[in-house]
C-alpha cells in the first residue's frame, strides 16, 4: 500500500496522463529523474515550424490550496526544484504543473452516471522569466505565483505542447 505522500504524488501524475490521453498525445517519462521533469508530453505531427512539438513538466500536488487576487501561491518548490524550471535557457520549455487535491484520498475520484470525476483542478506556469537562484538550497522553499486563469484541462494541455515554441 501506498503511503499518503506517494498516493497524492501518484494520483496527480496519473490526473495529468488522463488529460494528455483526452489530449490526444503522447507521455514521455524518463527512466530517472535527475532532471526535476516528470513527464513529457509530444503532439505528433507539424505545427507551424516544429514537427512533433514537446514540453517537459514537473508536476507537484496540494491539498491545501492558498492565494488571492487571481493567484494561488504554491510553497512546496525547493530552490533546487525551482532552479530546473526557471530560465530561458531549455531546448524543451518546461512547466510546473500543481494539481490541487481533496484532503480525503477517497475523494480523488467519484463515479457519477455520466463518468468518473477527478478531483480537484490543476493549474500550470511557466518560470522561463524568472531568474535562477545562486546557489539553491534543496531545503529551503521558493514560493511561486500561479495564475488561476492556467487552469491545466486538455486543450490547454495541447496548446501548450502545440504552441511550444511561442514560450
Amino acid at each position: 500500500m501506498l503511503d499518503a505522500r506517494q498516493h497524492q504524488g501518484k494520483f496527480g501524475e496519473d490526473y495529468v496522463r488522463v488529460l494528455a490521453s483526452a489530449a490526444g498525445l503522447i507521455v514521455v517519462k524518463d527512466d530517472l529523474d535527475v532532471d526535476g521533469i516528470d513527464l513529457g508530453f509530444r503532439a505528433t505531427g507539424r505545427y507551424g515550424r516544429v514537427l512533433s512539438p514537446t514540453i517537459e513538466a514537473q508536476i507537484k500536488t496540494w491539498s491545501a490550496p492558498s492565494g488571492s487576487s487571481g493567484h494561488l501561491v504554491y510553497r512546496g518548490l525547493s530552490e533546487w526544484q525551482f532552479n530546473k524550471l526557471a530560465g530561458p535557457d531549455f531546448t524543451v520549455p518546461r512547466f510546473l504543473f500543481v494539481i490541487c487535491v481533496p484532503v480525503d484520498k477517497q475523494a480523488y475520484a467519484a463515479m457519477t452516471t455520466d463518468g468518473v470525476v477527478l478531483r480537484h483542478l490543476g493549474y500550470f506556469v511557466s518560470l522561463r522569466s524568472e531568474n535562477r537562484i545562486t546557489d539553491p538550497d534543496r531545503d529551503r522553499k521558493r514560493p511561486v505565483r500561479i495564475p488561476t486563469a492556467n487552469v491545466l484541462t486538455a486543450s490547454s494541455l495541447r496548446r501548450l505542447t502545440e504552441t511550444q515554441s511561442d514560450w
